[in-house]
């Protein structure tokens, strides 16, 4: 590996480690000295991921106004909103949304954000993102319902508010 390489790797495993830590401007710095900002690490994580994940508003909004894709998935198949849905990040999911993330975008198995906020009884994660449009009707690859999979893991909040939906409904 020539000198060259080995700075842009460091340049690159430093930007993970801002955007995972917070380091708003430290990410600045070397998104304008060439890392770009829809790189993705190991496990296909891209800066946006790991901002998120991680609760870090500055770093998500520095990355979204760079154009940072907030639909890029990781290797497991999970978009940054999924990642926030799962962990019930309010905030983050937010600012994903205004920042173009697909409110029923779903990785390869077709999980949407909501079907992870239900699996998890993440209720005011599910207000939220039926708020803004999400689709209680939606099913997965495998044809499995969000009240279904909230079912499975004994999320007994979802399926109530799931169950007053339906009520609405009919």
């Amino acid at each position: 590996m020539s000198a060259l390489d080995d700075a842009a790797l460091a340049m690159v495993q430093e930007a993970f480690t801002a955007a995972r830590s917070g380091q708003t401007g430290v990410l600045r710095g070397l998104l304008e000295r060439g890392v770009p900002t829809d790189v993705c690490n190991e496990k296909g994580d891209s800066l946006l991921m790991l901002g998120s994940y991680h609760g870090h508003a500055d770093v998500v909004r520095l990355l979204l106004a760079r154009g940072a894709d907030p639909e890029l998935s990781n290797a497991r198949g999970q978009t940054p909103l999924q990642g926030v849905a799962f962990k019930g990040e309010l905030a983050m999911a937010s600012l994903l949304l205004e920042g173009g993330a697909r409110v029923d975008g779903g990785g390869g198995d077709g999980k949407t954000p909501l079907m992870f906020a239900a699996m998890f009884d993440r209720v005011p994660m599910m207000d939220l993102l039926l708020s803004h449009g999400a689709d209680p009707k939606r099913v997965d690859a495998a044809g499995t319902g969000v009240s279904a999979l909230a079912r499975g893991m004994g999320a007994l909040k979802a399926v109530a508010l799931l169950e007053r939906l339906d009520a609405r409904a009919a």
